[in-house]
């Protein structure tokens, strides 16, 4: 009755299970694994963004496949303000980053064709990969004060069937940019092998160092497809609008363009009220985003505060993001831990493993969870050590 590619495992993890059965009892959760912005108690400006979504225009139709020269340009000044040159026609309007990368995928990959996917990261990638028929295929992050790519790794993993390699900048969980050398370094790799660079930027504007990181729309030697959206760096994931952007060398960055809007133009998938918003929808992520960095900033000062009387537990070192992961002695799965935490102290995390961190020992806990609430649950979590 149904295909091969959705034949997923449909029975719930323990941890989830446990989830339920505690909710369903009843009993109280203190989430740490919150990543959802617009339910975390920032403020917005409700009547701009109301006001935006009323314009007359949204009364007409007037499709176009990249999306309405109006919100590309909006987009277009983003990249400016951080000094980059990307031409509207370069951006193709999607209706979340999960489109863009079936866009990518479908672009790129025969059935069985190959992506590579960083490790540790996000698990959605799978489910994607699944539905278009494509191998994803993993390449090592390593931590070592910090967290590199294996190149020697990612360089074997390469074979006739690599269409593109995925980078997450920075990544999902670990926190770490991709380093001006590395970029460096996967661009040359990519154009040497004639393979796609696939660069997901939605967490580029959260960071915790002092240089600003560079997009990877301003390394263009490779054919590059960046994406980000308004999910994140506006924290407006309800509203549904993202984008990719194509750059690099001739003639594969026309050919990439052409071919995206035939695919774009046979969903003519995005609304018009949120592309005519999009100026104004662009222009909250400032207030919204110094919300959200001064929250992180303090919970990670509460995190390492607590962390100092915790000799067995330490934290790994983040550059950017929402997320922070917890080392702590590995004596059962992060499964069962994190079972344990919700049964004995009402707290919610993620184990490890959910995002293919190596070996046991670590929890995956959002940094974006109200002050009050972070600081309760970590020093819950703490408290079981």
């Amino acid at each position: 009755m149904f295909s091969d590619r959705t034949n997923w495992d449909l029975v719930p993890n323990r941890l989830s299970e446990a989830l339920a059965r505690h909710v369903a009892a009843g009993n109280p959760v203190l989430d740490l694994t919150v990543s959802n912005p617009a339910a975390c108690g920032f403020e917005y400006d409700s009547d701009a963004i109301l006001q935006s979504l009323c314009s007359p225009s949204n009364l007409t139709y007037q499709p176009d496949p990249l999306g309405l020269p109006h919100a590309r340009r909006a987009v277009a000044e983003y990249y400016a303000e951080r000094g980059i040159s990307v031409p509207p026609d370069d951006i193709l309007l999607t209706t979340g980053t999960s489109e863009a990368y079936s866009f990518i995928f479908r672009l790129l990959c025969n059935p069985s064709d190959e992506i590579l996917i960083p490790r540790p990261g996000y698990p959605l990638l799978r489910f994607l990969a699944d539905i278009h028929d494509v191998r994803l295929v993993s390449y090592p992050l390593l931590y070592d004060h910090g967290w590199q790519i294996d190149f020697h790794s990612l360089g074997n993993a390469v074979t006739p069937r690599t269409r593109g390699i995925v980078v997450v900048h920075p990544n999902n969980p670990t926190g770490h940019f991709t380093s001006s050398d590395d970029m460096n370094a996967l661009n040359e790799l990519c154009s040497s092998r004639q393979i796609a660079l696939i660069a997901d930027e939605v967490f580029l504007d959260f960071a915790l160092v002092e240089t600003r990181p560079a997009s990877f729309a301003a390394y263009p030697s490779a054919l590059t497809f960046a994406l980000s959206g308004l999910s994140k760096i506006a924290g407006l994931p309800q509203m549904k609008l993202a984008w990719l952007v194509t750059c690099g060398p001739e003639p594969w960055k026309s050919q990439a363009r052409a071919r995206l809007e035939i695919m774009a133009d046979t969903y003519l998938s995005m609304n018009a009220p949120v592309q005519w918003a999009a100026p104004a929808l662009l222009a909250q992520r400032g207030g919204f985003q110094r919300q959200l960095m001064a929250r992180v900033q303090a919970n990670l000062a509460t995190l390492d505060r607590l962390l100092t009387a915790q000799i067995p537990c330490t934290r790994l070192r983040i550059e950017g993001g929402w997320y922070a992961i917890l080392r702590v002695p590995a004596t059962r799965s992060d499964e069962d831990l994190a079972i344990e935490l919700l049964a004995v102290k009402n707290v919610y995390v993620h184990p490890g493993h959910f995002y293919d961190l190596p070996g046991a020992g670590h929890l995956v806990v959002s940094l974006i969870t109200t002050q009050a609430n972070f600081a309760e649950g970590i020093a819950r979590v703490l408290s079981l050590f």
